[in-house]
């Protein structure tokens, strides 16, 4: 069975859209081809997609494996059902928010295989695109008695909001005149007053059992610049505010999200459920439904705690690939199949777990294995002697490019007098059932003869630095005699006249612990010493180091050329090890 046809875990999302559409519960759904409230899409004609779906980061950092779960969710499902998903950036908090990221989340969803175009228009949108309405919507809440403006400082409304077992206070602003409401809010909007002196707050319920029901805040001033507004606005809605609104602009049927927003659900029905009673939204509204956010073992993917990583200079930048960021993943070597097929391994359901890391490595290998071009790399090299040929001696030998796919056909090098082995593959004293070299023993070089340990030579510190074989004639691979002579150890190797250098950067894991950051732990008490080491190795030769170019290196794992490999410096990643070495 393929890896494209083997059973997939289950996705309660599914079932929801196919119950909804065999309820056709937004066959009345109106698209006008462009976001907006009820006078925009009254006389739209109904909507072709099946579905609309959104993806909506906050552009304040780089996009990390989380949320590939979502994009992949969101994107996927909409393609599937015949739908539509919408890019949406949440820009409402312009202090952290910046156009590096904006184009950064571009460039990882079309890596991950997604666009944002329907019938040749654009469903790209800003929430930021949206402004005029989010104010227009707050004015028509306070004309309706459903918001008024507050000047409790924010730790005054924190001390009265209550507990999860007793109810808040009334703020002694919360019948505050509507007439006043609306001057205040448009000085705010002027530019009148400093920072925390005044905020809009939703009129619910201060008695309320969700506390997210307690007369949030969804408007404050903030004199920031904002990255695609300048200076216009000083008041900035909160995302409860924004959120529901931008789908219901966007005519969005599903709204799914992770589960720490299932407590502002109530608020998202309440909000969009007023604003469509006075007319601003047509029905039928979008729903929000919420699934199990991604955690996986041995990261941290607060954006926060990812980008103190970067300024403290504990990784080299976003897309260094120990990082969780699909940039890191995509430039340690990670492909967008082997994402897709790890989180469709997981499912969608409801239940928060933490993910095993083995996990994502192995969705990697099975994906690279039937494809990835072989070759031999040798990262610690020792030399090999072959003490009986002459010092001219070369042997063409020959190796399948895979394995798995005889078409692809064959590598071609030469076996020489003197090679590059991996210093493990020889041993002074050797363990029980160790079966590579050592004085005395015969080992296969693999592809190539079986040879027999005659010696070695040390350095001044005692340290191993040539090994000395005898080839042992007509028991080369491939040939009648490739039996003759039984082994038991097959070790690699690459000619020191025809190898190729390079530069290998051997990452790991960047944290020592699977949770580094639960509870009360301070994540960088758990950074790994060892999440990077850089050898220099050498290749077989063949071996293009061109960027983005990827093979198994036999016995050793999958790695990829780095985007910063030049033709006069090779430099490579190792992506994942052939098999789970991980002690921690």
């Amino acid at each position: 069975m393929s890896i494209q046809e083997e059973a997939l875990a289950p996705n309660f999302l599914k079932n929801l859209i196919e119950s909804n559409l065999k309820d056709n519960l937004n066959k009345d759904k109106r698209w006008s081809g462009k976001p907006g409230p009820a006078s925009v899409q009254a006389d739209a004609p109904f909507d072709k997609a099946k579905i609309r779906t959104r993806f909506p980061p906050e552009p304040n950092g780089y996009l990390h494996i989380g949320h590939a779960k979502s994009i992949i969710i969101n994107f996927g499902l909409a393609e599937e059902y015949d739908g539509e998903c919408h890019l949406r950036f949440d820009d409402t908090n312009p202090e952290k928010e910046d156009t590096e990221y904006v184009e950064a989340i571009k460039d990882a969803v079309q890596w991950l295989g997604y666009d944002w175009i329907e019938d040749g228009r654009s469903n790209l949108y800003y929430a930021s695109d949206y402004f005029e309405y989010f104010y227009e919507f707050a004015v028509a809440l306070i004309k309706n008695g459903d918001a008024y403006i507050d000047e409790q400082t924010p730790d005054e409304m924190r001390r009265t909001r209550g507990t999860l077992t007793e109810p808040g206070l009334d703020s002694p602003w919360r019948n505050r005149p509507i007439e006043e409401s609306l001057d205040l809010f448009e000085r705010m909007k002027n530019g009148e007053f400093e920072d925390g002196t005044y905020a809009l707050r939703a009129k619910v319920d201060m008695a309320s059992p969700n506390i997210n029901m307690r007369d949030p805040v969804i408007y404050r001033i903030k004199h920031a610049h904002h990255h695609r507004t300048g200076d216009k606005w000083c008041i900035y809605p909160m995302y409860t505010f924004a959120h529901p609104i931008e789908d219901a602009l966007e005519c969005i049927t599903h709204s799914f999200c992770t589960l720490e927003f299932e407590d502002q659900r109530p608020f998202y029905e309440w909000l969009l459920e007023k604003l469509a009673s006075l007319g601003k939204f047509l029905r039928p509204l979008p729903k929000q439904t919420e699934f199990s956010r991604l955690n996986v073992q041995h990261v941290v993917t607060s954006k926060r705690k990812l980008l103190n990583l970067v300024e403290s200079g504990i990784v080299d930048g976003w897309d260094d690939p120990r990082m969780p960021t699909i940039a890191g993943l995509r430039r340690r070597g990670y492909t967008p199949n082997s994402i897709h097929l790890f989180i469709k391994r997981l499912g969608v359901s409801k239940s928060d777990s933490f993910i095993d890391y083995k996990l994502l490595e192995q969705a990697l290998r099975d994906d690279l294995d039937p494809i990835a071009p072989r070759a031999v790399a040798v990262l610690d090299p020792i030399k090999l002697v072959i003490t009986n040929v002459e010092d001219d001696f070369q042997e063409h030998c020959h190796a399948p490019i895979n394995p798995h796919n005889p078409e692809a056909g064959k590598r071609e090098f030469l076996l020489t007098k003197e090679l590059w082995i991996e210093r493990d593959d020889f041993m002074e004293e050797p363990p029980k059932k160790y079966f590579r070299l050592f004085v005395g023993n015969k080992v296969r070089l693999k592809y190539g003869y079986i040879v027999e340990c005659t010696g070695f030579k040390k350095d001044a510190d005692g340290r191993v630095y040539e090994v000395y074989v005898e080839l042992i004639p007509n028991t080369k691979s491939g040939t009648p005699g490739s039996d003759s002579v039984k082994v038991k150890g097959n070790i690699t190797w690459v000619s020191t006249k025809y190898a190729i250098p390079a530069q290998i950067n051997l990452y790991d894991r960047l944290f020592t612990e699977a949770s580094p950051d639960s509870g009360t732990k301070d994540y960088m008490d758990y950074i790994n010493p060892n999440s990077l080491k850089v050898v220099n190795g050498w290749l077989e030769p063949g071996v293009e180091i061109l960027p983005g170019n990827r093979w198994q290196f036999e016995r050793l794992g999958y790695f990829v050329a780095d985007p910063s490999s030049t033709p006069e410096k090779g430099i490579i990643n190792r992506s994942v090890t052939l098999k789970d070495s991980w002690v921690g």
